[in-house]
């Protein structure tokens, strides 16, 4: 090779290189700042300095301190019959009668063969955000809400219109705000039931609302139901999985169900008039059966691990109700904040002076008490003043972080 030959082949070489250097190699839809972000820097030091953090942010409920059946958990996944292949795109019809059983019990009855298994919500939202749209459709969600749903849609090509919930003894679905928000692009509006963070529920005229507003632009529901089973007062709230109005897309799974996060089970229940429903799921069941996510041993141990909620409900609810209490004791002694009111599921919205940016008072409580809250805007709160905590965290741990927090906010 001549030297002006290996001249050209070492250009050659450093422009691929440069070339896959260069974030022109990727798509838009990954173009996302994935430098850390000022609160988790702070985090990061904290713990480097050695400091015992108290996490009010808890939602793991496997990192909980609570009482697992492990014998009962681990034997499930002792199966001969997860040797053999059996691939079946919805899953298997055992586990699909599974988690049809759990509606049947709890709630209403479903037909097993509208379930499509699969192996998380996320996964289920992804199925069911490529079902309905094409690139740059949208999807209405509510805000405040769970912030995964932006890394969701795009991945997907979805853009997200966010609809407000409004906070007036009680949260509300802003209706005015959903019909100016909709347009020729729209494709689905999703609910949270009970809304993660604020844990309200969609209230039965709400639905009747969502159901004809709907039914005018010919838009499909997506209601997201993971944390359904944990209504403070107990009592059992209607699922979205029985609305027959307008096509219906439920998701939910073990992860909160039955505490068990780590096993990756999670469905689509589809419903809706008889033939937007057949239609609706022969096209799932064409998406399923292009992944085939799922795995043996968790299907088959559906049943088992679903039965797991009657043991691990009744604890994680007791946790919820006891570190209410323990935050409206703390919070009737001072008079700088409050909390919002809150149905279900597993968070607590404080309502605090805005003194600060809610990321930059996170920031201060973080250094000065080693207390882990999530400032609002993680959530997409409209304006500074609020804090999320979990209300899974340890009594004790609980207690003492918003002792700390609060002796702060009320010098």
């Amino acid at each position: 090779m001549t030297a002006s030959q290996t001249a050209r082949t070492t250009s050659r070489k450093t422009d691929i290189i440069a070339a896959y250097d260069s974030p022109r190699m990727f798509s838009r839809r990954t173009d996302w700042k994935l430098a850390p972000n000022r609160f988790t820097q702070v985090q990061q030091e904290v713990r480097a300095a050695g400091r015992e953090v108290l996490d009010l942010t808890i939602s793991n409920p496997t990192r909980a301190e609570l009482h697992y059946d492990s014998e009962s958990i681990l034997q499930a996944l002792v199966n001969p019959r997860a040797l053999d292949y059996d691939p079946q795109p919805k899953g298997l019809r055992s586990a699909r009668e599974a988690v049809a059983g759990y509606y049947g019990r709890e709630h209403d009855e479903i037909d097993p063969e509208s379930i499509v298994l699969t192996t998380s919500t996320s996964e289920g939202y992804s199925y069911v955000f490529r079902l309905l749209c094409n690139a740059g459709d949208e999807i209405l969600v509510p805000k405040p809400s769970y912030p995964l749903f932006e890394f969701l849609a795009d991945l997907q090509d979805v853009k997200l219109v966010p609809y407000p919930l409004l906070y007036d003894h009680g949260w509300q679905i802003d209706f005015p705000s959903l019909y100016k928000a909709v347009n020729h692009r729209t494709r689905a509006v999703v609910v949270v039931h009970p809304n993660n963070p604020t844990g309200s529920f969609v209230a039965d005229q709400e639905r009747a609302a969502l159901n004809q507003f709907c039914r005018e632009y010919d838009l499909a529901l997506v209601a997201d139901e993971v944390f359904l089973d944990y209504a403070h007062d107990g009592a059992p709230r209607p699922t979205f999985a029985a609305n027959r109005d307008v096509l219906t897309f439920t998701l939910s799974g073990l992860s909160k169900i039955s505490g068990l996060p780590q096993m990756k089970l999670a469905w689509i229940v589809t419903g809706g008039p008889s033939e937007t429903e057949s239609a609706a799921l022969a096209r799932l069941e064409v998406i399923a059966d292009t992944y085939l996510s799922m795995s043996a041993p968790i299907q088959l141990a559906a049943s088992a691990l679903l039965d797991q909620r009657h043991s691990i409900q009744p604890l994680l609810l007791d946790r919820v109700r006891a570190n209410l209490s323990e935050l409206d004791r703390g919070l009737a002694k001072q008079r700088m904040c409050r909390r919002l009111d809150v149905e279900g599921g597993w968070n607590a919205v404080l309502r605090v002076p805005v003194t600060l940016s809610d990321e930059g008072l996170a920031i201060e409580i973080l250094r000065k008490t080693s207390v882990l809250m999530h400032p609002g805007h993680f959530y997409d709160f409209p304006s500074d003043g609020y804090l999320i905590m979990s209300l899974i965290t340890s009594l004790e741990d609980f207690r003492r972080g918003i002792s700390q927090v609060l002796e702060l906010l009320n010098p």
